[in-house]
């Protein structure tokens, strides 16, 4: 995540963006800002439900309670919003991220409007696993 804007970066860079295209290849280029994903963590267990394109999310123990992620996805726009959300969750605790809404934030950012059903479907399945798997680390 060290690549990665924070949150109140993220924010402001959207600010920047003159229209839907440059907000588009912002959020590209956030996901092609993830570290690689271990090829051990593209198993089934990681593969997340709901989605069109193939998303695999793993949450780790980070330490001090904090929750540490990583995550790629087959798809580049899949792959940016990915990196989006784990930017919103970025050094929350298990039981922070099972509390907070992002959705508010995609609305702020003026992403909601803007994505395919099937995006919009796919990202809900994102923010459920990872707070599902949060759960699972409470």
């Amino acid at each position: 995540m060290a690549n990665l804007p924070d949150k109140d970066k993220l924010v402001r860079n959207f600010s920047r963006c003159l229209n839907w295209e440059e907000k588009y290849l912002y959020v590209i280029e956030l996901g092609n800002q993830l570290p690689p994903l271990a090829e051990t963590d593209r198993r089934a267990g990681n593969l997340i439900a709901g989605c069109q394109s193939q998303v695999w999310i793993v949450l780790r123990d980070a330490g001090e309670g904090r929750v540490e992620f990583h995550g790629d996805s087959d798809a580049a726009i899949v792959k940016g919003l990915l990196a989006v959300v784990f930017i919103l969750y970025h050094r929350l605790t298990a039981q922070q991220i099972i509390d907070l809404d992002v959705r508010p934030f995609f609305a702020e950012l003026a992403l909601s409007q803007h994505l395919t059903p099937s995006r919009s479907q796919g990202l809900e399945a994102m923010i459920r696993a990872i707070r599902s798997r949060a759960a699972q680390l409470a």
